[in-house]
């Protein structure tokens, strides 16, 4: 083989290797958005159903052990998720995922009690609307939203300290102001975040197992973001029973 003839078959790998990056990102962002539908699907049925079912919510409620238990499980699950993706198949972290989003739903059971069902149905649009706009932004903006990473990481934290604080002092007025905040914060996280499973994805040079776990924690990423979001404006524009 000639040097012309090494140079042309380097050009057509490399030509190659593009074309198939190119294929697997649209795969891929499409694996992002579809999980993260579904696992927001399985989320509001099982709420609905565990608010439906006086048996489930007594036991969920009033037994602290079960309550507990559930939230560590919680925990646990997201940690599992995101600490040890490198070492799950694909098929154990989807399940963790789903196991994940049941869990939530239940836990989120009680909005069913709470608010009514057309404030709930309100929300969740605007909820919808307001989290597409942003991630439409993030994924299509030229600015680099990497600094605002840091700074919606810190607000986070802080929002977190003060409602356990709040937890104590009970302030109405306070937890209006928190709930407020956390929209913002979410808000932005869910652009940053757009921003950030763009790029991820856009290195990856096909749609093997390793890409499709990328893509799977990005959904979990944008699943938090908008049941967070979500929650955080039941609790301002939310109409009680």
């Amino acid at each position: 083989m000639n040097y012309q003839d090494y140079e042309l078959k380097e050009y057509s790998s490399a030509n190659e290797r593009l074309w198939e990056a190119s294929q697997a990102f649209p795969v891929l962002m499409r694996k992002v958005y579809v999980w993260m539908t579904l696992a927001l699907a399985i989320t509001g049925f099982t709420a609905y159903g565990v608010a439906t079912s006086p048996g489930l919510m007594q036991a969920i409620y009033t037994n602290q052990a079960l309550f507990w238990g559930l939230i560590i499980a919680e925990f646990a699950l997201v940690i599992g998720v995101s600490a040890a993706i490198n070492r799950l198949s694909l098929a154990v972290a989807t399940l963790m995922f789903v196991l994940y989003s049941v869990i939530n739903g239940a836990l989120l059971s009680y909005i069913f009690i709470l608010y009514t069902a057309s404030s709930i149905s309100t929300v969740f649009f605007i909820t919808a609307g307001t989290f597409a706009a942003m991630a439409f932004i993030g994924y299509t903006t030229k600015t680099d939203l990497s600094s605002w990473g840091k700074i919606l990481l810190m607000a986070l934290l802080g929002l977190i300290i003060a409602t356990v604080v709040n937890v104590f002092i009970k302030s109405t007025m306070f937890n209006l102001i928190l709930s407020y905040v956390g929209v913002l914060i979410f808000v932005g996280l869910t652009a940053y975040d757009s921003q950030k499973i763009k790029q991820m994805l856009l290195q990856a040079p096909d749609a093997s197992e390793g890409a499709q776990k990328v893509a799977l924690l990005g959904a979990l990423t944008l699943y938090l973001d908008f049941i967070n979001l979500f929650i955080y404006l039941l609790r301002i524009f939310g109409k009680r029973d």
